[in-house]
């Protein structure tokens, strides 16, 4: 049989000419195959993306999460060896002073006080400025200098009058500790120093025991109570 072609119809591309039904749907088979392929590729690539940046972001959560748990072991390392070094310094310090306490049961005996560092005795008579010093003195001590507001409310709570390490004996102007040293921090009760009724007043005392600034200047051989004053020994 002849197949007679009208030239005025479109050309027929040779994709299925002359092609059984079985070559036809192996052709069709065959590019749809090919789709299927490309298709499969680009969704590979995709996945491929997909999974790189995941992978990415997972390195740096786990580059994030490295510096995070390394800060905080530093940090509480930090704190630990701060704490301890407290604890140990604290045990240090208290295991000092157990030994100077019990190297100072023969003071606690003999009267004496401990407060700040120093040993406090307090007199139970009544002698004249001097002559309580001389007794201080006799004790290894001296009249007490008061250098501090701790160490001047420590002296209020024997609510006596007591001759303290101060005078102008010497000097007659300018009053002065024991040691030397000229007054720079005073508790003169308001109104004193006076000289009362222009009585030579040259010695210090502490009076006022409901005031927080308690001293009054006395004549020097007023009788009085005293307090002495000695640095812990080592």
């Amino acid at each position: 049989m002849v197949r007679v072609v009208h030239t005025h119809q479109p050309e027929i591309t040779t994709d299925y000419v002359n092609l059984p039904a079985s070559a036809r749907g192996l052709a069709s088979n065959s590019r749809s195959g090919e789709h299927s392929e490309v298709t499969a590729a680009a969704s590979g690539r995709k996945l491929y993306r997909l999974v790189a940046v995941s992978f990415g972001l997972l390195c740096i959560l786990q580059a994030a999460l490295n510096i995070s748990l390394r800060l905080a072991v530093y940090s509480s390392g930090s704190k630990a060896t701060g704490i301890e070094a407290s604890c140990k310094n604290l045990t240090q310090e208290t295991d000092e002073l157990k030994r100077k306490l019990t190297n100072l049961d023969g003071y606690f005996q003999d009267g004496w006080v401990y407060f700040q560092s120093s040993l406090y005795y307090i007199s139970s008579i009544k002698k004249t400025w001097q002559k309580s010093r001389e007794d201080c003195l006799h004790r290894g001590a001296d009249l007490v200098i008061i250098n501090n507001r701790e160490e001047q409310d420590f002296t209020r709570k024997f609510l006596k009058s007591m001759w303290i390490g101060l005078t102008k004996t010497e000097t007659k102007e300018k009053w002065k500790w024991v040691d030397g040293t000229q007054l720079t921090k005073s508790y003169w009760a308001p109104g004193e120093p006076n000289a009362y009724e222009g009585k030579t007043e040259d010695c210090a005392e502490i009076k006022f025991h409901d005031k927080e600034n308690n001293w009054n200047d006395e004549a020097c051989n007023h009788q009085n109570f005293w307090i002495c004053e000695k640095m812990v020994p080592p």
